[in-house]
């Protein structure tokens, strides 16, 4: 009987040609795996939702990340939501320093050394709730910017319901449903968006330093300028060129790499912008956990021996701050492994 097809047994075989390919100087871009997210072509306990979660699963395993076709969010919400990152990106820079946090990397980063030149970010806290987008509203526009509160937090919550349905399916697809709603009860969603101006005559094009995020799930939007760029396990760059307005990135994190104790990848990405002709405006709505987060014990046996302890997902956040951290492969074997 032949084996089904799955993303595992018939991309993976093709990446160690791509990988030739590049180190003979040849730029390789494999395509993503892509899966169809639509609520109206499943329900969960179907057939068409358990063959979709265990795409999901194989992605997030093999990947650490997939294209989500995902239509909730109109066209008209997709355009409003990019409109209303140009309208904030516009604004003085007095204006945007007032987006701070005591969370490391939630709020403004930019015009300075420690991030690429042409990178801006912003960041709204509990994003989906209308008090998280008021309060960053009120900071940025005492006067009032209801629109654009209106386009964020109705953005968010769309955006969190796609993030609840991977989480979901990853949780039943490894037999730990149980577990879904107390995870889902601390989670909470910060909004980032981020813009990439066109580099300058001799500037660098690099967006984004090669990282992992510290989010238990990202969720990436971006308008029509390419940029992305993932790293494969065997360590080619897959670019992301195809973006829609109904095309999203769901990345795993670290904490979702500890959580699942290490059957999930958490890749290796980068922005980098060549011969772009506009400005590249990125969304990222990224998962973190308030309290500790438990490795299930059932996602521990013979062949996959415990090898995190309980961590707490602000600590890993902290943890990457410090000059430890900034040194270690990964984070989350730096922060909480056995």
């Amino acid at each position: 009987m032949a084996e089904p097809l799955t993303f595992t047994n018939v991309i993976t075989p093709l990446l160690p040609i791509a990988k030739d390919l590049q180190a003979k100087g040849l730029e390789v871009f494999p395509k993503l795996p892509v899966v169809n997210l639509s609520k109206e072509n499943f329900k969960p306990g179907a057939s068409s939702w358990l063959g979709t979660s265990r795409k999901v699963r194989e992605a997030l395993e093999e990947f650490g990340c997939f294209v989500a076709l995902y239509d909730e969010v109109s066209l008209e919400l997709h355009n409003a939501i990019f409109s209303a990152a140009e309208e904030l990106f516009n604004l003085p820079i007095e204006i945007k320093e007032k987006n701070v946090s005591e969370k490391p990397y939630y709020g403004y980063l930019g015009n300075n050394p420690l991030v690429p030149a042409i990178y801006e970010g912003m960041g709204v806290d509990y994003a989906n709730t209308i008090e998280g987008t008021q309060n960053f509203t009120n900071l940025i526009w005492p006067e009032g910017n209801e629109n654009f509160c209106k386009t964020v937090v109705s953005y968010s919550r769309l955006v969190s319901e796609l993030e609840q349905m991977v989480k979901r399916m990853v949780f039943e697809s490894y037999g730990v449903d149980k577990y879904y709603d107390s995870v889902l009860e601390s989670s909470t969603y910060l909004l980032r968006i981020m813009k990439y101006r066109c580099p300058e005559t001799n500037e660098k094009n690099l967006g984004c330093d090669v990282h992992t995020d510290k989010s238990f799930i990202t969720v990436l939007h971006q308008n029509e300028v390419n940029g992305l760029e993932i790293r494969t396990k065997d360590g080619c760059w897959i670019g992301f060129d195809d973006p829609t307005p109904s095309s999203f990135i769901v990345l795993a994190g670290d904490a979702f790499l500890a959580w699942s104790n290490s059957r999930i990848h958490s890749p290796v990405h980068r922005v980098i912008l060549n011969g772009i002709k506009q400005a590249r405006y990125s969304l990222g709505l990224f998962t973190f956990n308030d309290g500790i987060i438990q490795i299930p014990e059932e996602l521990v046996d013979d062949e996959h021996p415990l090898k995190f302890k309980s961590f707490e997902h602000f600590g890993l956040l902290r943890y990457y701050l410090t000059e430890e951290g900034q040194k270690a492969e990964c984070t989350a074997k730096a922060y909480c492994s056995v």
